[in-house]
């Protein structure tokens, strides 16, 4: 009998909310295959605590595969394909894109649409992290070596993201993704192009790019709840026009189908799903 896959989720501690959506651990058993991680509104961190996450494609241009021990991974408007050999154990950290600036001391525009070794943006903190988190004996306690890694990370005195901004995606957020740009701007005080600039330079996404985003991963985390709700059930409650509008969308951000997402090997993403970033 094969061992029993172990999943674990916890809030980060009151010091760190809005910077960090929360943290899980996983450690899972079974036949190798192909994850896509799905665009989302965090900026995610994952420490192996054995193997490697190992990327095989991200949106834009192809690219070789590579692998890493720690990564980090900007707000994309397409797939991250990794693969793996069945054997899957580490941390998954869900930064908010506010989190990118505070946490790393760069704005999440800089990490956008890619994945890159952690070690290069923390230097040797990197692997100091990866080496307390392996040696500590429960999740607990790795959840708590987290909290006071990030505690010691958060630079106070770092100038944030303009007040604008920072309203622009809350009001997206808001709305499940439905406002117009235009509107938007507008209840901003900004023009289209500024609100663009502005945005865009702070996450790296457009803000229609990020309301596509927004509305996105609603229905993803819909088609995860418990309640299971069908696809066509999911299209109307997000605003699709129709299950098949909803199926372009997967195909296009998603590279697959959500019948496949929901199939594919469970992977600590899936339960990260049900938070929302700040």
């Amino acid at each position: 009998m094969g061992q029993l896959p172990e999943y674990a989720w916890s809030q980060a501690a009151p010091t760190l909310r809005g910077l960090v959506s929360g943290y899980s651990g996983y450690r899972t058993h079974g036949p190798p295959g192909v994850h896509h991680g799905l665009p989302s509104g965090h900026v995610t961190l994952v420490v192996c605590l054995s193997g490697t996450l190992d990327v095989v494609g991200v949106p834009g241009p192809p690219r070789p595969p590579r692998s890493f021990t720690s990564a980090v991974g900007g707000l994309h408007d397409g797939p991250v394909v990794m693969a793996h050999d069945g054997h899957q154990y580490g941390v998954h950290l869900d930064l908010t894109w506010r989190g990118a600036r505070a946490l790393l001391g760069l704005p999440a525009s800089e990490l956008a649409g890619d994945v890159a070794d952690l070690a290069a943006v923390l230097g040797g903190r990197a692997r100091e992290l990866g080496e307390r988190l392996a040696g500590a004996p429960t999740w607990r306690g790795r959840f708590r070596i987290l909290d006071d890694t990030l505690a010691e990370l958060v630079d106070h005195g770092r100038d944030g993201p303009p007040p604008e901004v920072a309203q622009a995606w809350r009001r997206l957020r808001e709305t499940g993704g439905r406002l117009a740009i235009g509107e938007l701007a507008q209840e901003l005080g900004w023009s289209r192009r500024h609100l663009g600039e502005r945005f865009r330079r702070e996450t790296g996404l457009s803000p229609k790019t990020a309301a596509r985003v927004i509305r996105f991963e609603r229905a993803c985390r819909l088609l995860r709840s418990p309640r299971r709700p069908s696809q066509a059930e999911t299209a109307a409650e997000c605003g699709y026009s129709d299950q098949a509008h909803l199926a372009r969308e997967f195909r296009d951000l998603g590279g697959t189908t959500a019948t496949r997402w929901l199939g594919e090997f469970p992977f600590v993403q899936d339960r990260a799903a049900v938070s929302e970033p700040g």
